[in-house]
């Protein structure tokens, strides 16, 4: 006699995906991917961020490193020109906005030696631009030419700008936004910075004077000062 085997559980093994089933399987796989696109989407942002910190921190110290350089060496010689009464006996200007002195570049940044300079901000195709203008200095008795002089952008997108002076000579010492004083020259010099894209921590650097220069200085001078 023979039996027949009911294949009811073959059957059942070889059932497929309900519409229902597969309508959960595919929403699993869209959020799976919704969230794949959203981790790499931050990941992006992050990236473009890291680059514009990093970006915006070397603007800074490249900025602030030739800044330290120019200022941190200035001429204390006197004007040769008759001064007016209240004038600085000085070749330098300290407005809230705008410093003019002689100084000494650096042989490194391609031509040493004393030159005329002057900080200030320019207008430019975002914002402003603070720029460091420098022209040779000839002698005392010629005025620095500035239409002939040498311009350089430290900084884009600049939107607030602003100078303070240290009279070291004062105890406590004071900060003053113009430099008013005609028979020295400031001992150090703030310089703050805003940017569109926020504030730049606040630079000071300290004002020395080359030795050749000094009034209170006497006897050879070696190096290469002027």
């Amino acid at each position: 006699m023979t039996k027949f085997v009911h294949g009811s559980k073959s059957v059942g093994a070889s059932r497929g995906f309900t519409l229902v089933e597969l309508l959960v399987v595919i929403s699993l796989l869209s959020l799976v991917m919704l969230a794949m696109a959203s981790a790499l989407r931050t990941m992006a942002q992050t990236e473009e961020r890291v680059d514009l910190r990093l970006q915006r921190n070397d603007e800074m110290r490249v900025a602030g490193d030739f800044l330290r350089d120019i200022l941190g060496r200035i001429s204390a010689r006197k004007l040769a020109a008759p001064v007016v009464d209240g004038g600085s006996q000085f070749a330098f200007t300290g407005e809230e906005r705008e410093l003019s002195w002689i100084g000494i570049m650096p042989a490194r940044y391609g031509a040493g030696g004393r030159y005329h300079f002057r900080l200030s901000l320019d207008a430019a195709s975002e914002g402003r631009a603070l720029v460091v203008r420098f022209v040779p200095w000839t002698g005392d008795s010629q005025p620095p030419d500035w239409a002939q002089a040498t311009a350089h952008t430290l900084i884009t997108g600049v939107a607030e700008f602003a100078l303070q002076y240290e009279d070291g000579e004062t105890e406590p010492p004071v900060w003053t936004r113009r430099w008013t004083v005609v028979d020295r020259l400031p001992q150090r010099v703030m310089v703050g910075i805003k940017t569109l894209k926020g504030a730049w921590p606040e630079l000071v650097v300290a004002m020395r004077i080359a030795p050749a220069s000094d009034p209170l200085s006497s006897g050879a001078v070696f190096g290469g000062s002027q």
